[in-house]
Order: structure tokens, then C-alpha cells, then sequence
């Protein structure tokens, strides 16, 4: 895990001093990567790369960035891990290839010269490189199938800017500070911001699943996995239930087995939940070190069922790892919240959460980790499966007709203002839910378009809306569309709730404690894998399917608890900042109206430019 920056002049009559650009860029970055730095540059200067290094894979100097092959015609920097670089590697030696190094970054440049772009299709990992082309003098960057892993660019003027973090790019030069409207509006709307906007104009994030080429021509940009056109096709395969269970079962095992490649201890941020549990279960068969789990604990949740500390603690017994409880309390944050939010790369309503797990995982001395994140998104655990289909189905026809939900939209807020206040979506039920993507849009939204005149400039946030277009763009997200309403929502959740917030805000937070974040959930094998089943899968089927993955399979008095989320008390720790503690009064007790308040201390604290 590192990170990666460069710039590419790629314009005859571009003219920028990338070296020592690069190197700001580059340091800013120290976190993501303490142990080592490179820079390279073409022979005219035009291309330069920079690379922050945190060793998880061949800790030796051989394995440095940026690394040339051996011909010297490509050079690469990657962050993130390849989880079947072993195969790919053993491949390459029988192939005869020469390889000097034990690091899957080698392993990359080598696919690349075998099979060029096409070598994406062989990886199974969490990704972001560019590799130069010295005899096409040509860039090309990609990222991973689910947006794991980071990369933003600029483009502009004929220089192409790239960096595994917004602000590392607002590091460097030519960056300016206008605000994109989009990226404003869809955090307002959202509690991130959706990919490909970001909060600047001059910055853009590579979509998941896409990769890039930038020549003298200009840049060009192609989509080369697709997740909704793999369920669909899984759809028509026709597989038996059963058999297509099995397959699952075994599918998780693989992965979470995967993501135990590495070279250095590996921990487990471990929840009261059954995703963690199980992936703990299965870590622990045959391990050849030890697996140190991490919960967090709450004053605050103590004796409640939000206190996951107690069952967290059971299950780690029970298959005998080695559990470290980290105690956090308002002090702390308030102690934090200042590094938080300098730290974090685009505001977000959450992820404060994991940057206490991250912390507590570096001061365990883990450089690893293994997360959950993805269980919920894959099979059906969230509300929102029921939801959105309900909604569609009960409210639908009524959104679909011209001019009726608005009307009734503006009627509630003007005879029933206190009412509207308090459920700020309710109208939205009416408005939006004529397809599945604007019912998600209800489901996930923070408020609604009609709940900004407050907060925004109007010309601003029409034009934000405009160009997001965000019940378009959930909707394109459905094409092609699956067959099941399940599989529908499972491609929403992964779209956008788990990639722009729940993977981002890994990224940042756990990169700032120089941890790597795994995700042994969210894999493109395993995906495929779970294809034919995830519109098919009965009420909590998902769950106990992960329940049922390791040999001795999580026990009755955890599988069967009340599922709880990886929540922090955060109405007791906002009453201690400025300019928060009425707002927070005002709305404690309703987790909704607290995430709004705090999206709009967020929207302050950037929009200062804090």
C-alpha cells in the first residue's frame, strides 16, 4: 500500500517543472507510505513519477518505485495488492520469464508487457498504477474493479496531474480552488462525494473499473470490468440454488484466504457483526501467525446493544485470536477532530469510526488489516433491500406522473412545516421513486434537492444538479438491468454507498496510520462467484452464508443477535465543538438529522477552505 503521483506534459506546447512538483506532491503523501520514496523521469522531462512506499511485499530495496522492467521500456507506480500475484508469478517463471524480485509489482509490469490493457482482466486485488510507455511515449493508468484503491487526476492545458489523494494534488501547481458544483451538491446530498466529481473543478476521480491512456493525442478513457453486466449475465446461466450456495461458500473461503497474503502480521478490525466474525473464523484455519483482532469501545454504548465489546470479545475467543479492546471517549476525538479533518481527503459524514480502528491498529505495530466492508453491500444486509423495491412498487406510479409529487411535495411543506422538517424526505417518496435509482436516491439521500435554499447559493446548486444529474446517473447504473430487484440494489450499494464512502474513507483514514485496509468482501473473483445467487438470495440467507463459511462455523448466540452497525455516540462527541453543541442538542437521538448537522459543519469547514 503506497502512494503514487506523477504529471505528463503531454502537450507539444506544454511547458511545467515536474520534477519538483512531483516531489511536493509526492511527500505530501508521507503517511501512505513511510518506508521508502522514488522519483523517475523520461529523458526529456516531460514524464515525471513519484512514489511514497509502505512495504507489505518484499520489504527489500529491489522492490523500490517507480521500477523500470527489465528492458527499461515501461515503468510503473502501483498502489495496493495483487492477491494472486503467486499464481501469476509462478506462471511467469514456468513461461521462462526472468523476475528479480518477490513483489507483485514486478509481476504487474511483466503482465503488462506480455498483454498490455488486457493483463486487467488476470488481476484479482485492490489497485491503482500508471505505467509509462518509453517506446510509445504514452501513460497508462487504471484502477480496480470496485475503486479500492484511489486515483484522482487533473487535465489541463496539455499536462496531465494524477496522485492517490485529492489534496496531494492541491499540494502541487495549476490546481486551482473553484468548487465543483457537482461534488458539492452530490456531498450535500449524499455525505460524499460520488465519483467522478470531487470537491474541485480541475480535479476528477478515474471511475472504478475504468482505465486511461494519455498520448500526444489527448487523454481517452474506457470501462474495462462492468458490475451490472456480470450479474445479468450470471442471471442467464440458470444455476441451481443449491449448487450456486456451494459455489458461494467455497468463493468466500478462497478470498478471505487471499487477502492473507503478506509479508508482514496481519490484524481484523473486529465488529459484534457476522461479516468480520466470519472472515475471522476462516483467517484462523492453518494461519501460519497469529491474527490480532481490534474493537473499539464506547463509555458511551456500555451496556447497551450498541456495545459490541462484549460479543467481539466471546468470538474472538471462541476461535482464539489475539483481541486488543481500544477504549474511546469524547476526549479523544475532540483531542483528533482537527487532524481528522485534515486528514480527510473530501468530507464525508462518516469515517471517523475507522480512523480510530486504524489508529488503534498502528499502535499494535499493523501495517494490515482485514475489514468486513462489503458483506452488507453483497448479500442483501442493509434496509435498503427491502426499501427501495417497497417504495418503488407502492409509490411509483405517482412520481411517474408529471408535476403530482412535486405539487404534493410543496403542499406538505407549506401546511405541515414542522412535519416536513423532521422527515425531510418524506415528500421525496412521491417525487422520486418512479425507478429504482431515485427510490435508492430517497433511501440514501441526506436531504433532498428541494432542502438546499439554506445552505447554497441557488445558481450554484442548480447548476451542481445539473451536472451530477444523480437520478440519472443511479439509474445508468442499472444498464444493463438485472432481472431481480435484490441484484438492482446490490449494484447501487456497491456503486456508490460502499465506493464513495465506505472504501474512501478506509483509504484515507487508515492510510494517514500507514495501515493497509483489506477487504476480503469486495473482490471481483468473488463476485462472480456470488453472481448467480445475489438475486436470488431469501431473507438473511447472505448472512448465514458468511455464518457457515469457516470449518467450525460461527456459533447460535452470534449468528441469531440483533445486527448492530459500527456506530460511534456521535451526538455526545459533537456537543464539544464549536459551533456544533446546539445543533447537535437539537438533534440527538435522530441519527439522520445528526448526520445532517454534521454534513453542514463539514460544508463550513471546507467551504472557508479550512
Amino acid at each position: 500500500m503506497c502512494g503514487l503521483n506523477g504529471i505528463f506534459a503531454y502537450a507539444s506546447n506544454a511547458s511545467v517543472t515536474a520534477r519538483e512538483e512531483v516531489v511536493k506532491v509526492r511527500d505530501s503523501m508521507a503517511r501512505r507510505g513511510p518506508d521508502g520514496a522514488g522519483l523517475w523521469a523520461n529523458d526529456d522531462g516531460r514524464c515525471v513519477l513519484g512514489h511514497r512506499r509502505l512495504s507489505i511485499l518484499d520489504l527489500s530495496d529491489r522492490a523500490l518505485q517507480p521500477m523500470a522492467s527489465g528492458t527499461e521500456r515501461y515503468t510503473i507506480v502501483y498502489n495496493g495488492e495483487i492477491y494472486n500475484y503467486p499464481e501469476l508469478r509462478a506462471a511467469a517463471l514456468a513461461a521462462g520469464r526472468t523476475l528479480v524480485t518477490t513483489s507483485d509489482t514486478e509481476i504487474l509490469l511483466d503482465l503488462f508487457e506480455q498483454h498490455g490493457p488486457a493483463m486487467l482482466d488476470m488481476l484479482r486485488g485492490m489497485f491503482a498504477f500508471a505505467i509509462w510507455d518509453n517506446a510509445k511515449q504514452s501513460l497508462f493508468l487504471a484502477r480496480d474493479a470496485f475503486g479500492i484503491k484511489p486515483l484522482f487526476f487533473s487535465d489541463k492545458n496539455g499536462v496531465f496531474r494524477f496522485a492517490s489523494q485529492v489534496r496531494a494534488l492541491r499540494a502541487g501547481d495549476g490546481i486551482s480552488d473553484e468548487r465543483d458544483p457537482a461534488g458539492v451538491v452530490g456531498f450535500l446530498l449524499l455525505g460524499s462525494v460520488p465519483e467522478p466529481f470531487t470537491w474541485y473543478a480541475d480535479i476528477a476521480s478515474l471511475p472504478a473499473g475504468h482505465c486511461m491512456t494519455v498520448d500526444a493525442s489527448g487523454v481517452t478513457q474506457r470501462r474495462y470490468v462492468d458490475a451490472a453486466a456480470i450479474l445479468v449475465s450470471a442471471e442467464h446461466q440458470h444455476i441451481d440454488h443449491g449448487a450456486a450456495l456451494r459455489r458461494a461458500h467455497q468463493a468466500v473461503r478462497d478470498s478471505i484466504k487471499a487477502h492473507l497474503l503478506a509479508d508482514v502480521p496481519v490484524g481484523l478490525f473486529l465488529s459484534g457483526g457476522i461479516d468480520s466474525a466470519a472472515i475471522l473464523g476462516v483467517a484462523m484455519e492453518g494461519a501460519t501467525r497469529p491474527i490480532h483482532t481490534i474493537t473499539l469501545g464506547f463509555d458511551e454504548f456500555e451496556g447497551t446493544d450498541d456495545d459490541e465489546v462484549p460479543i467481539a470479545g466471546r468470538i474472538a475467543a471462541f476461535y482464539g485470536a489475539q483481541h486488543n479492546v481500544r477504549r474511546i471517549g469524547r476526549d479523544e476525538f475532540l483531542a483528533d477532530i482537527d487532524e481528522i479533518l485534515a486528514t480527510m481527503d473530501q468530507p464525508s459524514i462518516d469515517g471517523i469510526n475507522t480512523w480510530f480502528v486504524a489508529k488503534a491498529a498502528h499502535e499494535q505495530g499493523l501495517k494490515v488489516a482485514l475489514s468486513g466492508v462489503g458483506g452488507d453491500e453483497m448479500l442483501g444486509g442493509y434496509p435498503s433491500f427491502n426499501d427501495v423495491p417497497a417504495w418503488h412498487s407502492r409509490y411509483g406510479l405517482i412520481a411517474r406522473t408529471p408535476g403530482i409529487g412535486a405539487a404534493i411535495g410543496t403542499l406538505v411543506r407549506t401546511l405541515m412545516p414542522g412535519f416536513a422538517a423532521s422527515n425531510p424526505k418524506a415528500a421525496g417518496l412521491l417525487r422520486y421513486t418512479g425507478t429504482l435509482g431515485g427510490a435508492y436516491l430517497v433511501r440514501r439521500a441526506l436531504r433532498l434537492p428541494d432542502d438546499f435554499s439554506a445552505l447554497l447559493d441557488p445558481a450554484f446548486v442548480k447548476a451542481g444538479l445539473s451536472r451530477l444529474g444523480i437520478v440519472g446517473r443511479m439509474n445508468h447504473a442499472l444498464d444493463p438491468m438485472p432481472d431481480s430487484d435484490q441484484a438492482s440494489v446490490t449494484l447501487l450499494e456497491l456503486g456508490f454507498y460502499m465506493r464513495n464512502q465506505l472504501l474512501r474513507d478506509a483509504d484515507w483514514a487508515g492510510m494517514r496510520h500507514s495501515v493497509e485496509i483489506r477487504t476480503p468482501l469486495v473482490d471481483i473473483a468473488l463476485f462472480r462467484e456470488l453472481a448467480p445467487l445475489i438475486g436470488h438470495l431469501k431473507a438473511g440467507e447472505g448472512k448465514q452464508l458468511l455464518a457457515d463459511a469457516p470449518i467450525i462455523a460461527l456459533p447460535g448466540w452470534h449468528r441469531h443477535r440483533r445486527k448492530t452497525g459500527f456506530r460511534i455516540p456521535y451526538a455526545s462527541w459533537m456537543s464539544g465543538i464549536d459551533g456544533l453543541a446546539e445543533r447537535s442538542a437539537v438533534a440527538s437521538g435522530n441519527n439522520g438529522l445528526l448526520s445532517r448537522e454534521w454534513s453542514r459543519f463539514l460544508l463550513d469547514h471546507y467551504r472557508t477552505g479550512a
